[in-house]
């Protein structure tokens, strides 16, 4: 069960997802959509930490950032960009300069 808190805040996001987001385009450097991981964030940690995380996304999603598949973490699990690895090219591969794909399909 969710509190009215962040059923509140889930719904404004939804309203922007409706009515601004098609408006302003595509425009998040990370999969899922900034709008979607902070509804994400805020059904699964609950709304204080859930509009903390969903803030850090939209400060890392900017021109400089790589951007790239960023799910909210699980309780316990570091956050992500923390280290700075979101903001770092990705290693290159070291038998053909090849970088792996990232995989778009793990959610849990």
């Amino acid at each position: 069960m969710t509190s009215i808190a962040a059923r509140s805040l889930t719904g404004l996001v939804r309203i922007y997802q409706k009515v601004l987001s098609p408006l302003l385009g595509p425009r998040c450097r990370f999969y899922p959509s900034c709008s979607a991981y902070a509804v994400d964030a805020i059904r699964e940690r609950g709304a204080a930490t859930g509009v903390v995380l969903a803030t850090y996304r939209v400060l890392r999603c900017n021109p400089w950032a790589r951007g790239g598949v960023d799910f909210p973490p699980a309780r316990g699990e570091a956050w992500p960009g923390w280290d700075g690895a979101l903001d770092r090219p990705p290693p290159a591969d070291p038998v053909g300069d090849a970088v792996a794909e990232p995989d778009l399909h793990h959610h849990r």
